[in-house]
């Protein structure tokens, strides 16, 4: 037992006093004489037994009241089961993705998470609160009980790894309670890593009753026709389902097609073919769980010529002729002595044609290209200088080359996933004329191969980055060299590799994953590009490139949905935004990786917890009850023992 206040415990010593008034007490007797006494003698006793007694009594009532009052005003307590962390700093951090809309026995997962915040955390209590998109520091319950009431769904993913640094970053002598509430979906171990082992941390895990949920995943261009286009939806079924879902294809709000898909399987696909002309709609499904995974918003911008230009040999660039149309390319050749390096920013494609040379200008602008959003295309030439080619592949990505090889190589393996290969196959195929290779250069790269040879290593790379490729052969593939020129493989892989997807086909961004995108335009130094449609609107980051201007998202937009890029009152582009897919699969709940972690049922269960482990136990009440009971019991001693 402890004291508030230890001092008062010196007037313990006052208790002597009473003691000694009783003990010595200075009383002088009166004789008084009487005829006979022989009959009071035995009453005389008796009277003096019972008094002694009643002062003994009253004076240990008296101790005893003293005693207790002096106990209540030093205050007792008993120390804190968890005494150490009582000025631990609380940290909430509140999953508001869109998983969070699964409704469980009390409503939305969310909704019911904000309305036990309200319920029981005390107006005292200082806290910070962390949410996918916001962060309030240092404050309590009724400064943002507005905030909290408005807390909506966000775009966003629940990222664990980017609270947890949040939290890191408040440096702070004391430790840190953390309540985590989210219902684990796609929470891996890798991000529980992230947890400070000293933290104090509870998880909150709301799970959704029903968690059957269908997704529309992707839309993409099944294949480009004379006049039509042919558009593949991709959905996903997570749980059983029974019925035919409804699913509709939208152009400017306005239904052009409709039809039934029926999940024999957890993943379908369907096709629409629309007109070849712009597109600015949506696909869209009912189902009875999430709603926010329900429409895909995309647009297709009418093709444009594609810029293309092949430096080398003339007499070795004559199949690139024959790829390159004039119904779809502007295609021109050009020798290392005739190219104006001026044209170069003005293309969507570059090949580089078996080139023995690479001067450093050309190089220079090369990578100026690249990093502007044009695609490269380089093919080696048998004379090729290894040091001033790894110059340029060095300066574009990681990748080198090694030595010349002469050996006659088949090209056997096709990586069928890579999306050069999109809608070009129907199916896989396992056998058919294998083109080769006379001589080919050894290729040092982590990037994978889109071709490989017969022996697994690589013949056709390539380099991403978020605004263009740069594609690698590893062989010249001349007809005196390889016999490639002739394979089917050949029209689709430099027909795609010459194509710039954000100018010509289907577009659609993900909210979140701040990839780049590219807009053909010229800008003066005082204009900008603003994103808006009829419900929000905002200005994005952007780059000027000569004749492009780079836009970056970051987080931005809130909501999903088409929207026009402007300049000034100008509509330069279409653009369309949809919200991350990643959370639409209920059943991938990963609560039971948390077994090493205090998982909790309910806020009200930690907020009581913390309460009863950290809290002091006051039992100055108690001394108070036995002051007034010890009172009580002096007046009845003084009333009843005579």
């Amino acid at each position: 037992m402890q004291f508030k206040h230890p001092e008062i415990l010196y007037f313990l010593f006052a208790l002597v006093i009473p003691i000694l008034v009783h003990l010595f007490q200075l009383r002088r007797f009166k004789k008084e004489y009487f005829t006979n006494v022989q009959f009071l003698k035995e009453l005389s006793i008796q009277t003096r037994k019972s008094s002694k007694i009643k002062k003994w009594l009253l004076l240990t009532t008296r101790l005893l009241l003293f005693t207790a009052l002096i106990f209540a005003f030093a205050q007792p307590f008993f120390k804190a089961k968890d005494s150490k962390n009582i000025s631990n700093e609380m940290y909430i951090v509140l999953d508001n993705s869109y998983s969070m809309q699964a409704k469980g026995t009390k409503g939305e997962l969310l909704k019911r998470a904000v309305q036990e915040l309200l319920e029981n955390t005390q107006e005292n209590q200082t806290f910070s609160l962390i949410t996918n998109n916001e962060t309030y520091w240092n404050t309590d319950i009724k400064s943002i009980q507005k905030e909290i009431q408005n807390i909506t769904y966000s775009a966003l993913p629940f990222q664990l790894e980017s609270a947890m640094a949040k939290i890191k970053s408040r440096k702070s002598a004391n430790n840190k309670d953390v309540i985590i509430i989210s219902d684990a979906i796609g929470l891996k171990p890798k991000q529980l890593k992230s947890i400070d082992k000293n933290f104090n941390t509870y998880f909150i895990t709301p799970e959704a009753e029903q968690k059957n949920n269908i997704s529309i995943d992707s839309v993409y261009m099944n294949q480009t026709l004379n006049d039509f286009y042919e558009i593949g939806v991709n959905l996903k079924s997570n749980g059983e389902q029974d019925n035919a879902i409804p699913i509709g294809l939208y152009n400017n709000n306005k239904l052009v097609a409709k039809t039934l898909v029926k999940f024999e399987k957890s993943e379908t696909a369907i096709n629409f073919t629309i007109p070849k002309k712009d597109f600015n709609g949506y696909v869209s499904i009912n189902d009875s769980s999430l709603k926010y995974d329900n429409t895909y918003y995309f647009n297709i911008t009418k093709p444009e010529k594609t810029n293309v230009i092949s430096i080398g040999k003339i007499e070795k660039s004559g199949f690139l002729n024959r790829i390159y149309t004039a119904e779809e390319f502007n295609y021109s050749n050009f020798t290392i002595e005739t190219l104006d390096y001026n044209t170069i920013e003005k293309q969507d494609a570059i090949v580089l044609n078996e080139l023995e040379n690479l001067p450093q200008a050309l190089v220079t602008n090369l990578k100026s290209f690249v990093e502007k959003g044009g695609n490269l295309i380089f093919i080696p030439s048998a004379e090729s200088k290894i040091d001033e080619t790894n110059l340029l592949l060095g300066s574009l990505g990681q990748i080198q080359f090694g030595n010349k090889q002469n050996a006659n190589k088949l090209i056997t393996k096709i990586a069928f996933q890579h999306p050069l290969f999109q809608s070009v196959f129907e199916k896989k195929i396992d056998n058919f004329q294998y083109p080769n290779t006379k001589q080919n250069f050894e290729v040092k790269t982590t990037n994978p191969a889109i071709l490989s040879y017969e022996d697994q290593s690589c013949f056709l790379t390539s380099i991403q980055n978020q605004v263009s490729s740069v594609y690698v052969f590893a062989a010249p593939i001349n007809k005196i060299n390889s016999n490639f020129q002739n394979s089917p493989l050949i029209v689709p892989i430099f027909y795609n590799m010459a194509q710039n997807t954000q100018k010509t086909g289907l577009n659609a961004l993900t909210i979140g994953e701040n990839q780049p995108f590219l807009v053909d335009t010229n800008l003066s130094k005082d204009q900008i590009l603003e994103v808006k449609n009829d419900i929000v609107k905002f200005i994005p980051i952007q780059q000027i490139f000569n004749n492009k201007v780079k836009l970056q998202f970051n987080d931005y937009p809130i909501f999903a949905g088409n929207f026009e890029i402007y300049k000034k009152d100008e509509i330069v582009r279409n653009i369309s935004f949809n919200y991350n897919r990643s959370e639409s699969n209920l059943g991938l709940s990963e609560s039971n990786i948390l077994s090493d972690y205090n998982v909790v049922k309910s806020i009200e269960t930690v907020f009581n917890s913390l309460l009863s482990d950290r809290s002091n136990n006051q039992i100055w009440k108690i001394f108070v009850i036995l002051t007034i009971l010890f009172l009580f019991l002096e007046v009845l001693i003084q009333k009843l023992v005579k």
